[in-house]
């Protein structure tokens, strides 16, 4: 396994920002780690590239403690940290030779120039990184994240701050990365960890809530379905929400409305019959896809 997470906890005073946290994450694997601010991200990652140690519980990655070979850790990831931290007075190709230095590599030139062609820095390289807009510093600690290449590649918010072509950009460099190696990203884009991620592990209040194929994701987040129904006449709200199992009625365009409701029937018959109590004819009448982003709000309450 590149990753295993064994039990971990981490607590801050009273605040346990993780509680018994255990997953596994296996090579060539992109796994979006979801969850709302506060959930615990961002102290998981900290643990498993060693700038944190856990409270109790074991951890490793690719086959080394994080307690007992730290530095054999580090040699074997790349890390970009939520707040990307980098030295606003050196030059971009300056920087990344610094950053290959620490890592003592071979044909530093070389690699350095490997970085920007892949990250798309070309016409940056010869910039100070403080002049450069936050979409390409974010490339700059995507380049120093990888310049040793790493088995593992931890990104917390690898995204934030790119313009729409800089994002498409960086998600088809993280789609080629994973097929190489483990990536672990976070983000709060759910159209990103669709378009991207193979796996998808959602924390809430510091404890894993779901952790499933991002192709069987869609199925968790309890019994709650949807429909959208369009009427050829105005319905009442409290009517829709007096029929069983329905929670909530929301009214759109026309006469077309979106009912919530749960339990694992077919509430379409009921609707029908509604209809027909109430002298009104179904126009259209279809179940609502259900998406990461309503199953991420279902399984951490928000």
């Amino acid at each position: 396994m590149s990753i295993s997470v064994r039990h971990v906890t981490k607590q801050f005073g009273t605040q346990k920002a993780l509680d018994d946290v255990s997953f596994e994450i296996g090579g060539s694997e992109v796994v979006g780690f979801l969850g709302p601010n506060g959930a615990g991200k961002s102290t998981m990652m900290k643990i498993l590239t060693c700038f944190l140690p856990p409270t109790s519980g074991d951890a490793s990655v690719c086959g080394f403690d994080i307690r007992k070979a730290s530095m054999d850790v580090r040699r074997n990831t790349g890390y970009l940290p939520e707040h990307n931290p980098l030295y606003t007075d050196m030059y971009v190709k300056e920087y990344l030779a610094f950053t290959a230095g620490m890592y003592r590599l071979r044909n530093v030139k070389g690699k350095v120039k490997e970085m920007i062609g892949t990250v798309g820095l070309e016409r940056e390289q010869h910039k100070k990184i403080g002049a450069l807009s936050k979409g390409y510093r974010q490339r700059v600690g995507l380049a120093q994240a990888m310049i040793h290449d790493p088995k593992v590649l931890i990104l917390d918010e690898p995204t934030s701050g790119l313009d729409p072509n800089q994002l498409e950009e960086i998600r088809g460099l993280i789609r080629h990365l994973g097929q190489e190696r483990t990536v672990m990203l976070s983000t709060h884009i759910m159209q990103e960890v669709e378009a991207i991620c193979d796996r998808v592990i959602i924390i809430d209040k510091g404890r894993i809530v779901a952790d499933d194929d991002a192709r069987h994701i869609r199925g968790l987040g309890g019994s709650r379905q949807a429909v959208l129904v369009e009427f050829d006449g105005r319905a009442k709200a409290e009517d829709l929400l007096a029929l069983p199992g329905v929670d909530r009625a929301v009214y759109g365009e026309g006469n077309a409305w979106t009912i919530s409701y749960t339990g694992e029937g077919d509430i379409r018959p009921v609707l029908f019959q509604f209809a027909v109590d109430k002298g009104l004819k179904v126009l259209t009448l279809q179940r609502a896809e259900r998406n990461l982003e309503s199953v991420f709000k279902e399984l951490t309450g928000k």
